[in-house]
């Protein structure tokens, strides 16, 4: 009966380790590296300075994307505000759990929309006990930035207008 146990421990630890949060590497990263080593195989070492011009250029374009238009912003926010609901904040909000209110419930939500948004970050972030239930601070999830409980707030917010 021990080495059942045992060998299944083991199995489940094995399967639970293949889990592990690893990106997949994408194309873009991946072209670089297999792109880089051709030109050079194929130029001579003289033209090698010439092949290294065209790589410079791109930086500045790259640059461009790093700050978006305000529009673009608002919308990243959204889509952060949307994956930390759905990772973490669902787990109770989804089901009302301890009395969170659902999104999309405006009778729940208009008395807590009505308080401001400087309070339900306060809320989200540091945690709350009141009388229709609690928030554990940051949905209980310690890693979640300041910024990501405030777009999980506003996602849920925006859903309950």
């Amino acid at each position: 009966m021990k080495m059942t146990s045992l060998a299944l421990a083991l199995s489940l630890a094995a399967l639970l380790s293949a889990c592990g949060d690893k990106e997949a590497e994408t194309p873009e990263t991946a072209a670089p590296e297999m792109s880089a080593p051709a030109p050079e195989a194929a130029a001579p070492e003289a033209a090698a300075p010439e092949a290294a011009a065209p790589e410079a250029a791109p930086a500045p374009e790259a640059a461009a994307p790093a700050a978006p238009a305000e529009g673009e912003a608002v919308a990243a926010a959204g889509d952060v505000g949307k994956k930390v609901y759905g990772n973490v904040c669902s787990m109770c909000h989804a089901a009302g759990v301890a009395g969170a209110p659902k999104p999309g419930d405006k009778a729940e939500w208009g008395p807590r929309i009505a308080q401001g948004n400087d309070v339900l970050y306060k809320h989200a972030i540091e945690g709350f006990t009141g009388k229709k239930g609690m928030m554990p601070a940051r949905g209980g999830s310690t890693t979640l930035s300041d910024d990501e409980v405030k777009a999980a707030v506003d996602f849920m917010v925006a859903q309950s207008k």
